[in-house]
């Protein structure tokens, strides 16, 4: 399996009055971790763009644990788990000095021909060779 880090410090703007995570900055967080795994890869999004693909995230898993909180910092995870025909990350968000673990989540993404609008029952040839390359 392929995987990749981000490191993040929440900021003021990331809580609430509570100086709690609002729950939806998370998908964020989870967004700065794939975008570590695909740069990982080779794979940016300006080399998305230059293939022809979109990767709209189609379906999204999130479990809270435990609340992250102003200043905290916190390292996700990110794990490529499946490509062949949709792409899979698990992820795995947790206090960057404890350990502790904050957040699960995963997130399924489906290639989209740009040209056409089409989506792809089979992830490109550019992406599997991505991968291919990663894993040796």
């Amino acid at each position: 399996m392929i995987t990749a880090t981000a490191d993040i410090k929440v900021e003021f703007f990331d809580v609430d009055a509570m100086k709690v995570v609002w729950h939806g900055n998370y998908a964020r967080f989870l967004e700065l971790g794939r975008n570590a795994l695909f740069e990982k890869l080779g794979y940016g999004y300006s080399d998305m763009e230059a293939g022809g693909y979109s990767w709209p995230v189609v379906d999204l898993h999130i479990r809270y644990v435990q609340p992250a909180r102003l200043g905290q910092r916190l390292r996700v995870t990110a794990t490529l788990v499946e490509w062949e025909n949709r792409v899979r990350v698990e992820f795995l968000i947790h206090d960057a000095v404890t350990g502790e673990k904050i957040t699960k989540a995963d997130s399924v993404q489906v290639a989209v021909d740009m040209r056409n609008g089409e989506l792809q029952f089979e992830t490109p040839e550019v992406f599997q060779a991505k991968v291919r390359g990663a894993l040796k």
